[in-house]
């Protein structure tokens, strides 16, 4: 599989969505933003810089603070695939992220989201 064009995106594109779909069903901007923090460790100021800075999600990744050790943690399905046995270590950070704020839209709560 070719995601040369997901991981050209800029995360800029997609970060409305994300707030979009959380919002449509009762979740805050807030929420993906801590969901974020969580899984990066980019702060408020440090997140900001990369949306304006309209940063793919290559880059997006790579500047990452630091990825939270529990990822592993995430499992299950997104996009018709197990997160756990994706093979492209971005293409997986990816659909962590795509995990988490899906897992948010559906109910679940922070703690259980942020495996706490």
């Amino acid at each position: 599989m070719n995601n040369t064009r997901v991981y050209k995106m800029s995360f800029a594109s997609v970060y409305p969505y994300y707030i979009k779909k959380a919002e449509k069903k009762g979740r805050t901007k807030d929420e993906v933003d801590e969901i974020i923090f969580w899984l990066t460790g980019y702060d408020k100021q440090t997140l900001q810089q990369q949306i304006d800075e309209k940063t793919d999600f290559e880059t997006f990744f790579a500047q990452a603070p630091q990825l939270n050790p529990n990822v592993s943690k995430i499992t299950g399905v997104i996009c018709g695939y197990r997160v756990e046995e994706i093979e492209d270590e971005l293409m997986q950070k990816i659909r962590y992220l795509d995990k988490l704020v899906d897992e948010l839209a559906k109910g679940k709560v922070m703690d259980k989201i942020l495996r706490k």
